[in-house]
């Protein structure tokens, strides 16, 4: 939001003083300086305030920009086996976050596998959704796509690093299964929730995921980034989750 200025009320004064004033003002606005020796507007992209550190919204500027790579060579193997133990809890990825994100959570061996639950506002469409295993309208979804990060830089990784995001919490989370295969392997510039409610903390996250794996965005994807986050320019940057490299029992191709 541009930044409010304090108006004070100009006194009049002998003709003398206008003109001084007046010429003033011209060398002012040719030299883009306010009265109180600072530039005039507010700075950052568009004339708004530049970001706070630790927001979003300042980290979405520090992203690298390049164009998509090929995406010859992606399998979902590269990324090691789909919901592996990285956190040697003995309960897959997946259950992890279904435990974490689903309520009335009921278990199939009483700690570990989940049976059932509800995801009472699904994130994507901001409506509830019933889990069932086997039968469930739940996906557990890869807020940076796994096609996309290989495409951003992925593919040049130790198998390690790519097993650590697949599994990574900061990278997940239980979405409606519909809207997340409309979204697919799509970045911001493709594709965004329908629940505009959630659009800030979704990107949020991806900005979050993108530059603690040091993934590249294009230009489009982060014109978008920050088209979203000025909506919510005080929003903190997500952090957490696992290492960046899984532990060396887990490899990928």
């Amino acid at each position: 939001m541009p930044r409010e200025r304090n108006l004070t009320r100009v006194r009049t004064r002998p003709r003398g003083g206008a003109v001084a004033a007046a010429g003033l003002a011209a060398l002012l606005a040719l030299t883009g300086c306010s009265p109180d020796g600072g530039k005039g507007g507010t700075g950052g992209d568009g004339g708004g305030e530049p970001a706070a550190g630790g927001t979003a919204l300042h980290a979405v500027a520090s992203l690298t920009v390049k164009g998509r790579a090929p995406k010859t060579g992606y399998a979902r193997e590269r990324f090691g086996t789909a919901w592996a133990d990285t956190d040697g809890n003995h309960c897959g990825t997946r259950d992890d976050i279904l435990k974490r994100d689903l309520t009335a959570v009921r278990f199939t061996d009483g700690h570990c596998k989940v049976a059932s639950g509800k995801l009472a506002e699904d994130p994507y469409t901001g409506q509830a959704v019933t889990y069932e295993r086997g039968r469930s309208k739940v996906d557990i979804d890869h807020l940076v796509a796994l096609s996309d990060a290989w495409q951003k830089g992925a593919q040049q990784w130790p198998g390690r690093k790519r097993v650590a995001l697949a599994n990574d919490p900061l990278n997940l989370i239980a979405a409606d299964a519909s809207a997340n295969r409309q979204k697919g392997d799509g970045d911001a510039a493709t594709w965004l929730p329908p629940n505009k409610a959630y659009r800030c903390d979704y990107v949020a996250h991806q900005v979050a995921v993108k530059k603690k794996y040091g993934l590249w965005v294009t230009q489009a994807e982060k014109d978008a980034m920050t088209g979203v986050l000025k909506g919510c320019p005080t929003l903190k940057l997500p952090s957490g989750g696992a290492p960046t490299e899984a532990p060396e029992r887990f490899a990928a191709k």
